[in-house]
């Protein structure tokens, strides 16, 4: 990609426990186009969201951030900015929409005041200006200004997710992490959350890193899926291939475990075994146990990320030629 939006490389977090320190995001490298909505899909406790929180630096002890750089549209590595420049630079320039919306809102706060507190701290705004900013934001997610003096727990879930949403539009940001945005909606306000965020991406060019652990939803929203296990990026693709033409055992997992809506019936797969410990790193692949695909590489030999063809990257020996 040569003129990325962001520039995730060899991204590393630790979280400090007493039984040692664990590895939570294992050398993570990928590119976000400009425009381009980037789908980060896994099980849970994958890392996904590790991710996210660190490209926005919100982590808190015991977790830290041990490695690696993140380059975003001219501003240089942001994990090396002062805690003041990543305050001016959150919002403005990347924004997030959480994974719950109701927690992400301040429940004694009226939606008037949690929108003047984000664009009042970021711009030169007076008060009056940010109101009207905000009812102008409440438009765009189709809620009427005069709810802005509510809160949030007079909203319905799907209400507060796009108030959210408006809320990380606020000031422009030229990318949005959202994390889980349809989790606990049904179906129907599922989809009409993501043809908003979808309908918004095309008025204003943003950027959007997506992260769900639903593939199925993922390929229809995004451009590009990369999939994560146990900490580690471990397939890139397109998303209309990456179910059709999996490079990687899990990724060929995550697929068999939707049923098809057409077609004849046939019994469901998914992955045996459990989640990784983390603590428990194997030599080798990291999906080992769970891998009916296994040979002699993948007990021995780390995996990396490779490129197999143009657009597509794996890091099973099946496909890499590491273990050869």
């Amino acid at each position: 990609m040569t003129d990325p939006q962001i520039s995730i490389r060899n991204l590393c977090v630790d979280y400090i426990t007493d039984s040692g320190d664990v590895r939570a995001v294992n050398n993570v490298s990928f590119d976000i186009g400009k425009g381009e909505v980037f789908g980060l899909a896994g099980e849970s406790g994958c890392g996904k969201s590790t991710v996210a929180f660190s490209l926005m630096r919100l982590h808190k002890p015991p977790a830290f951030i041990t490695g690696g750089e993140v380059f975003f549209d001219g501003h240089g590595d942001i994990l090396k900015k002062t805690d003041m420049a990543m305050s001016a630079f959150r919002w403005s320039e990347m924004s997030m929409v959480f994974q719950s919306a109701m927690n992400a809102l301040n429940p004694v706060l009226t939606m008037e005041e949690q929108f003047c507190d984000v664009i009042m701290r970021h711009t030169n705004m007076t008060r009056k200006q940010a109101i009207r900013r905000a009812e102008g934001l409440l438009e765009i997610v189709d809620i009427h200004p005069s709810r802005l003096r509510d809160y949030p727990h007079q909203f319905s879930g799907g209400m507060r997710q796009r108030l959210v949403i408006a809320i990380a539009l606020a000031l422009n940001p030229k990318m949005i992490i959202m994390d889980e945005p349809t989790t606990a909606l049904d179906v129907v306000v599922q989809r009409e959350i993501l043809q908003k965020i979808y309908a918004l991406k095309e008025e204003f060019g943003f950027s959007i890193l997506f992260i769900t652990h639903d593939l199925s939803l993922m390929v229809e929203f995004s451009d590009r899926i990369g999939i994560m296990y146990s900490g580690e990026l471990i397939e890139v693709a397109p998303s209309k291939q990456i179910l059709e033409t999996p490079y990687h055992p899990y990724t060929e997992g995550l697929g068999s475990s939707f049923p098809p809506l057409t077609g004849p019936k046939t019994r469901l797969t998914g992955i045996p075994g459990n989640p990784l410990n983390l603590l428990e790193i194997p030599q080798g692949c990291r999906f080992q146990a769970r891998c009916g695909k296994t040979h002699p590489a993948c007990f021995s030999t780390p995996t990396q990320l490779s490129q197999i063809e143009p657009g597509r990257l794996s890091n099973c020996h099946l496909f890499t030629n590491t273990g050869n």
